[in-house]
């Protein structure tokens, strides 16, 4: 082969391969959610790293060719100028006291989606996970349709068991995993119990299973939560609520009587 000819066709596969990704992110919740954005160690940042949605609302994040990282959705959010927190949200918050993450992952519980998308050939990987717990419903689709889609469409809040709960102003707000709420070795899959064949499900781990079967219930739930498509497969859908409506825990900004107060409050309690 000619070296003309063999520049040309490695030019090219570098070309495809550099092509960027586009998630088309969606609110389809009753209320508003800021999802926010973290790149793993190493990979570049997209534009933005969080930002908010109205009901209905949704907007397209590019990424780079390659890029691996997770998205979230963040609940009940304020801005208060009067506060240190300055902006912060009752769940999913990512502590950079602004609307966008800036490299600043999820405070547990949050309903998590998260991917690893190839560079130059090869599959992508994503899935939802529960290991961090829960806050909102997700989908994830990829764009191309011939690629199965892996959610968490159950509303978790609703069947949360009471150790389990994150409470704001009365109302369930999300679900702890256990090994949040208990931090032992079994539940959190480390120590001794750090292997697939020492961490076995729990009945805190089956309840989220069988509420969401396609999702990762704890950290070595690889075998039916893990799904794969053709790199460069022109993107895929991220959609909070997939089933619509809201959470029936969830509490909205307008009925909370100060809203500031309360989430900012449980910010300092929990965060």
């Amino acid at each position: 082969m000619g070296g003309a000819l063999l520049l040309s066709l490695l030019c090219f596969a570098f070309l495809k391969g550099a092509s960027p990704s586009t998630f088309t992110v969606k609110n389809n919740c009753g209320y508003t959610v800021w999802p926010g954005i973290l790149s793993n160690a190493g990979v570049a940042p997209p534009s933005t790293t969080g930002f908010a949605l109205s009901p209905g609302e949704s907007r397209a994040v590019t990424v780079d060719d390659g890029w691996s990282g997770r998205m979230w959705g963040r609940m009940l959010c304020v801005q208060s100028s009067s506060s240190s927190a300055g902006f912060a949200c009752a769940t999913g918050d990512c502590g950079s006291g602004t609307v966008e993450c800036s490299g600043h992952g999820a405070a547990p519980p949050a309903t998590l989606a998260e991917f690893t998308l190839a560079s130059i050939g090869g599959d992508d990987f994503y899935d939802v996970s529960l290991v961090d717990g829960f806050n909102v419903p997700v989908l994830v689709a990829p764009a191309n349709g011939s690629c199965p889609a892996t959610d968490c469409p159950a509303d978790l809040n609703a069947q949360c068991p009471p150790e389990l709960r994150v409470v704001v102003a009365g109302a369930v707000v999300a679900c702890r995993s256990a090994c949040e709420a208990f931090g032992t070795e079994a539940y959190c899959c480390s120590g001794e119990h750090g292997t697939p064949a020492t961490c076995a499900p729990t009945a805190y781990s089956r309840l989220f299973k069988a509420a969401c079967p396609r999702a990762y219930s704890y950290a070595y739930d690889d075998a039916t939560s893990t799904f794969t498509c053709a790199g460069g497969s022109a993107g895929y859908g991220v959609v909070f609520c997939p089933a619509g409506g809201s959470s029936s825990g969830m509490v909205s900004e307008c009925v909370l009587s100060d809203p500031t107060r309360a989430v900012l409050g449980h910010v300092a309690n929990f965060v």
